[in-house]
């Protein structure tokens, strides 16, 4: 029970299960088996085909949870059963014992760093190692990297849009599609930009920050009519007597009211009576849900009595959220009210405290939220982040791209499904200013690229080769994991989030974009002849005419 309590134990379980699988797995598993080709070393290459949203980029994500689950895999006597009641019940008994000791000891991964910025056919991740292991590992590899990478890209477009001054929470755990999902988008919200989430968990297994205040059916539970077990509050300062807090609140409602022209019987009693038992459990760090009745009539003197009160005893209300109506408008509104209160009540800090929103926040709302003039300092996105209404997935695929060092291509009926055989590396081509220029893909045997040296490459889709000369050359795929050990620490999510931010703020603004941005260029090293203009060509194109990897 004890491991079971351990944040560590519990993330690792949270991340995936080895029959987090497809059935055909499981088949083709057997099928490597029985053919004696279990053990064949094969390679896989996990990527996708376009980039979310319309864009023109998308973030890497989901690494540490590869590796973690990599290093933890091992199919247990249940897992086994399980397997043996639904394959064919004639199958060898031997196989089943050969999945007893399965493991990842002998695969080697190499991939993106978390945060990096990821391009259409460019590897996230390539896995090698015996050819029935690395096919088990396909789904689950799958699940774990295509919403975290989609995730990490929703939240850096909000990120974008908000720019850099907004604080944006995620807030979208009652929204998300399950539990997995649930902290999947927390975590990698973070990654991608965000500040922090509402999730608990998510701050106890991944270290992303929390915040949270109260909802409306904390201030709906008061009538007015309780009477609070100790109203007594002492001094910021922690010197002088203790002062009974909602008698002071209201003494200062009567002075609000009359400033803002309202009777004092216009702000609800209830809502009152919530925000002083809340400021009476956090006095430091106070803040008022302003809309449960109206914002002006009574959310708001009532909110500014409270924060007057705990002002006049040294402490400082940190905010105040609106969740419904025009926040734009209101936000504006309500920054005026408290400058004007500031200056008549000699309380300097309340004009520049923080108004937060929220209410099904998309990012048409958060444009017109972020515009020049707005008084809104953070913003809580739920749905819009953890749901992806744009594109509800990343379309990742896991491709088979060689089996004992022989190359393996799949041609198919789809020009687009096509597949680039053999083992690749990946290089960035950088400009002097360090923006990025071009990604290029090519044989791991190859000589790489050169700084500072003329390359001829033909970017996918081109018509005719790009002759380049890079100020700096970077590789992209890092070995992570060799024959199942760690080969280097991974980065702390908050490293990643920090790595995210800065390759995005190298990333040109044409490609940087939200609607129609200049596709950002992948190619190969330039062969001496034009690349075959459609699959109906490629079996017969002699194989030494055409670099292996023209066919982009």
């Amino acid at each position: 029970m004890a491991a079971e309590q351990d944040p560590e134990a519990l993330e690792a379980l949270a991340a995936a299960r080895p029959l987090l699988t497809d059935l055909y797995q499981a088949t083709m598993a057997l099928g490597y088996w029985r053919a004696g080709r279990a053990r064949e070393q094969a390679e896989f290459e996990l990527f996708f085909r376009g980039c979310p949203f319309g864009g023109a980029f998308a973030l890497a994500a989901g690494l540490r949870d590869c590796v973690r689950f990599l290093r933890a895999f091992r199919l247990r006597d249940a897992d086994v059963q399980f397997l043996a009641s639904v394959l064919p019940p004639d199958t060898d008994p031997a196989f089943f014992e050969y999945l007893r000791a399965v493991d990842c000891s002998d695969v080697t991964v190499r991939a993106l760093p978390e945060g990096s910025l990821a391009f259409p056919g460019v590897p996230l991740l390539q896995v090698g190692g015996p050819l029935l292991v690395v096919q088990l590992l396909e789904t689950p590899l799958l699940c774990l990297v295509s919403y975290a990478s989609l995730i990490a890209t929703n939240a850096a477009r909000l990120r974008l849009i908000a720019g850099p001054k907004k604080r944006l929470l995620e807030m979208g755990l009652r929204r998300a599609q399950g539990p997995d999902g649930g902290l999947t988008a927390s975590t990698y919200s973070y990654l991608g930009g965000f500040d922090g989430s509402s999730n608990v968990l998510a701050g106890q297994l991944r270290g992303v920050p929390v915040a949270g205040t109260l909802a409306h059916s904390f201030i709906t539970s008061f009538l007015g009519t309780e009477v609070p077990p100790d109203p007594m509050l002492a001094p910021a300062a922690g010197q002088g007597p203790r002062v009974d807090l909602a008698a002071r609140v209201e003494a200062w409602l009567d002075r609000v009211c009359a400033h803002l022209g309202r009777g004092v019987q216009e702000p609800h009693r209830g809502e009152r009576a919530a925000f002083v038992a809340y400021a009476l459990a956090f006095p430091r760090a106070f803040q008022g849900l302003l809309d449960t009745y109206s914002v002006q009539r009574s959310g708001l003197p009532n909110f500014l009595a409270v924060a007057l009160a705990l002002g006049e005893l040294g402490y400082r209300a940190v905010g105040v959220r609106l969740d419904s109506g025009d926040l734009l408008q209101q936000a504006q509104e309500i920054r005026r009210v408290f400058r004007t209160i500031s200056g008549q009540f000699q309380m300097p800090w309340l004009e520049s405290i923080s108004i937060a929103v929220s209410n099904n926040i998309g990012e048409e709302e958060l444009a017109r939220l972020a515009q020049e003039g707005s008084e809104v300092n953070v913003i809580g996105i739920g749905t819009s982040v953890v749901t992806c209404p744009r594109q509800p997935s990343l379309g990742c695929v896991y491709k088979l791209v060689s089996v004992g060092g022989q190359p393996r291509m799949k041609l198919t009926e789809d020009p687009e499904k096509q597949t680039l055989p053999g083992s690749k590396a990946a290089f960035r081509l950088l400009r002097a200013d360090g923006s990025p220029l071009l990604d290029v893909l090519q044989l791991a045997e190859e000589q790489p690229p050169q700084a500072g040296r003329e390359l001829r490459v033909w970017p996918r889709g081109a018509q005719e080769a790009w002759t380049v000369k890079p100020a700096r050359v970077e590789p992209l795929l890092r070995l992570w994991v060799q024959r199942g050990q760690l080969c280097e620490p991974l980065p702390s999510l908050a490293e990643s989030r920090a790595f995210a931010q800065l390759s995005l703020s190298h990333l040109s603004p044409d490609h940087k974009r939200l609607e129609q941005p200049a596709p950002y260029p992948v190619g190969a090293p330039g062969p001496h002849v034009p690349p075959p203009p459609s699959s109906a060509c490629l079996p017969f194109i002699p194989v030494a005419t055409h670099h292996p990897l023209s066919f982009l």
